[in-house]
C-alpha cells in the first residue's frame, strides 16, 4: 500500500483537499441547520476523493431523515461541487414498481456507461421503497436487483453471464443459416454476413471489454465478430466481478418507524422546534431498528454503520430560509426591473404561519412564498413600471387582514388572508372554548402531578374540524409515571364535566380513553405491575390464561384513577378555569405563558426547554444505596 501512495501527485492530492474545503463551504452556504451533516459527509467521503486507489471496498452512507429536510439536493450539491457530475448515478429501487426497464444494479450501470472500477458516486434514493419485509415481518418475493446486496457486501457486481455470450453464438449461427437457405431457394439481394449495427456493437463492447471504436465494430462483419466472441469466450477474466472499490454509495431514505413524528404532516400549529428536539434523540439504534422492519437482518448489516441522521429544521432555520427567499425576490427584482423593493417583518411572519409544516420540511415554504409574495407582487411591479415608479414597500395588515404596497407616492391595497390563518379563524368561540378547557384540564393535572408547565397548549389550530392539543416533555416510563400518564389522558375530559357539566361533556375524549386504557392495559398485563397479574399477558400462546381475567382489573384501575383525576381537578377549579380563559382568548400558550398563570393559583411549575427528559434521579439513589 506504501507503494501505491507514494504514486500518487501530491500537487493533485493538494488540490483535491482544497476542493474538498470548498465544497464544504458552499454546501454550508447553500443549506440551513445541517452544518454537521456536511462536516461529518465531507469528512467520511475524503479518503474517497483524495486517494480512491487505496480503497479495497466501496464507502457506504447513509442519509436518513424525514421528507423535505434536503438528502438528494444535498448529494446532488455535493456532485456539483466536486466536478462528477459525469460519474454520478441516482438510482431508485422499488419491489413494487414493475415499471422500471432494469432488472439488476448491474444492468442499470452497464447501461450509464459505470460498471468499469472507476471513481464514481451513486446515490441509491428513497430506499425505503426496496424493503425485503411486508409490514407483519415476512420475507417479500423479488427477483428485481438482487445484485444490489451483493454491491453493498463486498463492491462487487457481475458484468456479464456467460448465457449471454451464448446467445449472441446461437444468433449469428442461426441467421446466417437462415441467410444460406433463403438464398438457396433463390432470393435475391440476401446478405449472408450483415454487419453488427450500433445497438449491437455497443452491447458486445462493454461484454467483451474490447478496445475498439463503437463505429469500426458497427461496420464489422458478423462471421468476424463471432471468431471475436469465441477468442474472448475462453478466457475467465471477462466473466469476473467489475470491482467497485472506488465507488462512493449514498444510501437516503425516509425512515417514518425512527421518526415518531413523521406521521404529522398536516400539523402546522405545534412549535418547530419541539419537532426538532425530538428528533434529535434518534439515534443510529433507532435507525437499525427501524431497517430491522423492512430488511432481513443480514441486509441491515450490508448498510454499514455509517448513518448520518437529519434533524427537523428549528424554528430559526425556517426563519432563515423564509429571510433568503425574500432577498432573493428583492435582488431579482433589483436586477430585471431596477425596483427598490422592501418587505416589512409582518410578510415574513405571515409566511411562517401559513408555510410552516415542520415534518414536511422546506417545500411548503417555497409554495407560500410564491401563494402569499411573489403572486401579489407581479400585480405592484406592473404597477411601478407603469407609472415609473422606482420603489415598492410590501407589508401585511394583520388586524385588517390586507397586504398593502406603497409604490412611490401610491398605495395599493389587497384584501388577504393566509389559507391557513383562515381555516384557524373559522374555529367556532363555542367550540375555541370547549377544546380550551379540555386542553387545560390536561395541563393542569401535568403541572400537578409533573411538577412541569406543558410545552405548549393550543386551541384555535389550523384543522378543518374543532381540536387542540398539550405538548408534553418526553417521560420516561416508570411504574409511578404510568399512572400519571393515565390520569393526565382522563383530564380533558374529565375538565369539561367539571366546567360544563356532565351532559355537556364532548366527545373529543375518544382518542384520550383509549391511550389512558392502552396504558392501563400494559400496566397490567405487559410489565405486570399490578400485584395479583403478574404474567405477561400480550403473549399468543396457547398456554397463555384468557386476557379476559385481567378486563375487570382494568375497569377498576380506570374507574379509580378518573375519580383521584376529578378530585383534584376540582380542587383546582380556579386555576382550570382561569388557564382556559386565557387560552381561549389567545388560542395558543407557551411554557412560561402556562406557569406565569399557574403561579397566580399558587401553583408552581417548572419551565424545561423542548428536549427535556422526566427521569427519576436514579444515579442519586444508587449512590445513597452504597453509601
Amino acid at each position: 500500500m506504501t507503494e501505491r501512495i507514494m504514486k500518487i501527485d501530491r500537487k493533485q492530492l493538494k488540490q483535491r483537499q482544497q476542493k474538498i474545503e470548498e465544497t464544504r463551504t458552499a454546501l454550508k452556504k447553500y443549506f440551513i441547520g445541517i452544518d454537521n451533516i456536511i462536516d461529518d459527509l465531507l469528512d467520511y467521503i475524503q479518503i474517497w476523493y483524495l486517494m480512491p486507489e487505496i480503497l479495497n471496498r466501496p464507502i457506504i452512507v447513509n442519509l436518513w431523515g424525514m421528507t423535505g429536510v434536503g438528502k438528494t439536493d444535498l448529494i446532488r450539491r455535493l456532485v456539483k461541487f466536486l466536478d462528477f457530475q459525469d460519474r454520478f448515478l441516482e438510482v431508485e429501487l422499488s419491489n413494487v414498481d414493475n415499471t422500471n426497464y432494469y432488472s439488476s444494479v448491474s444492468s442499470y450501470f452497464e447501461n450509464h456507461e459505470m460498471n468499469d472500477s472507476k471513481p464514481a458516486i451513486v446515490l441509491f434514493d428513497e430506499i425505503q421503497r426496496f424493503n425485503t419485509l411486508d409490514t407483519e415481518g415476512k420475507p417479500l418475493e423479488s427477483a428485481k436487483f438482487t445484485d444490489f446486496w451483493e454491491l453493498l457486501s463486498d463492491g462487487r457486481l457481475s458484468k456479464k453471464e456467460r448465457s449471454d455470450l451464448d446467445w449472441y453464438i446461437s444468433d449469428f449461427i442461426t441467421s446466417s443459416k437462415y441467410a444460406q437457405q433463403r438464398k438457396q431457394k433463390g432470393e435475391e439481394n440476401v446478405d449472408e454476413d450483415p454487419t453488427l449495427g450500433l445497438y449491437e456493437a455497443k452491447d458486445l463492447r462493454k461484454m467483451l471489454n474490447l478496445d475498439k471504436s463503437l463505429t469500426d465494430m458497427a461496420d464489422m462483419r458478423r462471421s468476424e465478430m463471432l471468431k471475436i466472441i469465441m477468442q474472448e469466450k475462453k478466457k475467465k477474466k471477462i466473466y469476473e466481478p467489475v470491482d467497485h472499490s472506488q465507488t462512493l454509495i449514498i444510501i437516503s431514505g425516509n425512515l417514518d418507524e425512527a421518526f415518531e413524528m413523521a406521521n404529522l404532516t398536516s400539523e402546522s400549529d405545534i412549535d418547530a422546534d419541539i419537532f426538532h428536539s425530538y428528533t434529535k434523540k434518534v439515534t443510529i439504534v433507532d435507525v437499525k431498528n427501524a431497517l430491522s422492519r423492512k430488511f432481513r437482518p443480514e441486509q441491515v448489516a450490508r448498510f454499514g454503520n455509517i448513518h448520518l441522521i437529519y434533524t427537523s429544521l428549528r424554528k430559526s432555520d425556517f426563519e432563515l430560509i423564509i429571510i433568503r427567499e425574500i432577498e432573493r425576490i428583492i435582488s431579482n427584482s433589483k436586477e430585471r426591473f431596477g425596483i427598490e423593493l422592501t418587505i416589512d417583518p409582518s410578510i415574513n411572519e405571515l409566511i411562517y404561519r401559513n408555510g410552516v409544516f415542520p415534518v414536511q420540511g422546506v417545500r411548503p415554504v417555497f409554495s407560500s412564498v410564491i401563494d402569499i409574495l411573489e403572486a401579489n407582487l407581479s400585480k405592484f411591479v406592473f404597477t411601478a413600471l407603469t407609472t415609473h415608479a422606482t420603489s415598492i414597500c410590501v407589508q401585511y395588515n394583520a388586524v385588517e387582514a390586507k397586504i398593502i404596497a406603497e409604490i412611490d407616492t401610491q398605495t395599493i391595497v389587497i384584501p388577504y388572508v393566509g389559507r391557513i390563518d383562515k381555516i384557524r379563524e373559522s374555529n367556532l368561540q363555542d367550540a375555541v372554548a370547549n377544546i380550551s378547557v379540555h386542553e387545560a384540564g390536561h395541563a393542569v393535572i401535568y403541572m400537578l402531578l409533573m411538577g412541569l408547565a406543558p410545552l405548549q397548549l393550543k386551541s384555535k389550530v389550523a384543522s378543518s374540524y374543532a381540536s387542540g392539543f398539550t405538548f408534553p416533555h418526553q417521560i420516561h416510563e416508570t411504574k409511578e409515571n404510568l399512572i400519571k400518564k393515565i390520569k393526565i389522558y382522563l383530564a380533558g375530559g374529565i375538565a369539561e364535566e367539571v366546567i360544563f357539566g356532565q351532559s355537556y361533556a364532548s366527545i373529543g375524549r375518544i382518542h384520550d380513553r383509549e391511550q389512558a386504557t392502552s396504558f392501563a392495559i400494559d400496566y397490567v398485563r405487559k410489565y405486570g405491575f399490578d400485584d395479583e397479574f403478574q404474567a405477561n399477558y400480550t403473549l399468543e400462546y396457547a398456554y397463555v390464561m384468557d386476557k379476559s381475567v385481567t378486563d375487570l382489573d382494568v375497569e377498576k384501575m380506570l374507574t379509580r384513577l378518573a375519580l383521584e383525576t376529578q378530585e383534584q381537578l376540582s380542587a383546582r377549579r380556579a386555576l382550570l378555569k382561569g388557564l382556559s380563559i386565557e387560552l381561549c382568548v389567545k388560542g395558543s400558550l407557551d411554557a412560561s405563558e402556562i406557569a406565569a398563570i399557574a403561579a397566580n393559583f399558587g401553583l408552581n411549575a417548572l419551565v424545561k426547554e423542548e428536549g427535556f427528559l422526566k427521569i427519576h434521579d436514579y444515579h442519586k439513589a444508587l449512590q445513597e444505596g452504597l453509601s
